[in-house]
């Protein structure tokens, strides 16, 4: 094999792992985006007060939407199979798990609290994501995503904060 076939062949093999990194680094994000959707469907199931019964739904919407739009950009990036759920594990790690008990209370300060730790773990997810170095359409997209995603836990965490009472 000569150098010029040896340096090709490092080159695919570069750029599938860079390419096998960014779709684990999606589908983390996919699975991030399912906990917290499914998280905020519940805490607006829970909760009485409309207007947070109205914000959670929302925000749930937009996690469905912002995890569409990351298995659209990693089928475009070659994945076969995005992530479409989210995982236990994850849920737990990601901080949503505690929501049930805050939910069976109806504690709406205690379902803030729950929510905001949820944001808390997606905020340190996208964060990594956008220091991993995607190729620039992810880059871009999850940036996007992210200024809301920080939105969200910051609306939160003031709603949160001014619940205390």
């Amino acid at each position: 094999m000569n150098s010029q076939q040896e340096t090709r062949e490092r080159g695919v093999k570069c750029d599938y792992l860079f390419m096998k990194k960014q779709n684990e680094v999606i589908d983390n994000l996919i699975e991030t985006l399912k906990d917290g959707q499914e998280g905020f469907k519940q805490a607006a199931e829970s909760v009485r007060n409309p207007a947070l019964k109205t914000l959670f739904s929302d925000y749930s919407q937009q996690r469905s939407r912002f995890a569409t739009a990351l298995q659209s950009e990693a089928r475009s990036l070659g994945e076969t199979k995005p992530e479409t759920s989210s995982s236990a594990t994850g849920a737990l790690h990601r901080g949503w798990i505690n929501l049930k008990s805050a939910i069976t209370g109806g504690d709406e300060h205690a379902i803030l609290a729950e929510c905001e730790r949820g944001e808390d773990s997606a905020v340190e997810e996208y964060k990594k994501a956008l220091d991993d170095g995607l190729n620039p359409s992810a880059q871009e997209l999850i940036s996007r995503q992210f200024t809301d995603i920080k939105a969200a836990h910051d609306r939160i965490r003031s709603l949160r904060d001014a619940s205390k009472g």
